[in-house]
């Protein structure tokens, strides 16, 4: 019989009062056991009109002021953002079992930690953030392949690829994170963490 925690769910939630040390707690599992990948998410944003859109994206960083993943300035996600920064995240980590659900509100991240981030990359990955146009309309492949020699051509030296001013990161600061476990006949154990302050948070359990 699987062991509980003291809100009589499964001793994986812990009894910690701090979500970001549960989400790490988890992501760690996760990293040994998802077969790749145990740090993408689905993304959801709504544009001005409130259409949603959703989509995978990579989480780079997170600490206690939230989750971070970088992207091109002008994609839709980033078009979306700038009108409407409330978005949500979700990690499904299927051979746990388990999801993290995120809601909250985007602010950009710094200068100095977008080009940390960036300077890590492979040069492809930087070349290639300055030759796509990305989420706009390519007539063909070949526009693009053009694009990325012209990039690689005016950067020889991979050691000195800038940061195009049009890539940056994001940051998702929470004010909910909901813990998920899949549970025998879908009774699945949910716990959420709300945000009271910049240090506290209440946990509820909720039906599933």
């Amino acid at each position: 019989m699987n062991q509980k925690n003291s809100l009589g769910i499964d001793h994986c939630f812990g009894e910690l009062d701090n979500p970001f040390k549960l989400f790490e707690e988890w992501f760690n599992q996760a990293k040994k056991t998802e077969i790749n990948d145990p740090n993408a998410l689905a993304l959801g944003t709504s544009d001005k009109e409130g259409n949603p859109s959703v989509r995978m994206v990579l989480l780079k960083d997170f600490s206690q002021k939230g989750f971070i993943f970088y992207t091109n300035l002008n994609s839709k996600k980033s078009e979306d953002i700038k009108v409407n920064p409330n978005a949500s995240m979700c990690f499904h980590w299927k051979s746990l079992l388990r999801q993290v659900r995120v809601i909250g509100k985007i602010n950009s991240v710094s200068s100095k930690d977008a080009d940390e981030y960036y300077n890590s990359r492979a040069y492809g990955s930087r070349i290639g953030a300055w030759a796509s146009k990305q989420s706009q309309i390519l007539d063909n492949t070949d526009e693009l392949t053009k694009s990325i020699n012209i990039f690689k051509k005016r950067f020889p030296d991979e050691n000195n690829v800038p940061r195009p001013n049009y890539w940056s990161g994001w940051n998702l600061s929470p004010k909910e994170i909901e813990f998920w476990l899949d549970g025998t006949n879908r009774i699945h154990q949910r716990l959420k963490y709300i945000k009271l302050d910049e240090k506290n948070w209440k946990k509820v359990l909720l039906s599933p």
